[in-house]
């Protein structure tokens, strides 16, 4: 039986990977290596922004929120961190595109952070488990 991952927008399927090993082609796992190769930058920002413990605290916070926002002083009230690491660590889930800071000083995950994260941690739990 082999395991293949669909991703469908509306009506249609807009991309449709196998994930079985014997189902791979080398030239797909070359033209994703290159893929990768060329994103190595982005996705190496994205994941090291879930790499840690507090930014997962953090990120997980604001989604408890209504608006999903929070302020600086609320992540060192709630969470019980000093601002060195509030500052260092919203600085990287800024630069992994998962957080965004507005005009009035509120952090908020973002549009495309909350699908990342969704999606990374959908996959990751169910290929664990798959494999």
């Amino acid at each position: 039986m082999a395991i293949r991952l669909i991703l469908v927008k509306g009506d249609e399927i807009v991309m449709e990977l196998p994930l079985s090993a014997g189902a791979l082609s080398k030239d797909l796992l070359q033209r994703e290596l290159d893929h990768f190769e060329e994103e190595f930058d982005r996705f190496t920002k994205l994941f090291d922004a879930l790499s840690h413990r507090t930014r997962l605290r953090m990120i997980k916070r604001l989604f408890e929120e209504d608006d999903l926002t929070l302020g600086f002083t609320d992540f060192i009230k709630e969470l019980g961190l000093n601002p060195k690491i509030v500052w260092q660590n919203t600085k990287k889930l800024c630069d992994g595109g998962l957080m965004k800071k507005d005009d009035d000083g509120k952090y908020s995950c973002s549009e495309a952070g909350r699908a990342e994260f969704l999606m990374i941690s959908l996959m990751l739990r169910q290929l664990r488990e798959l494999f």
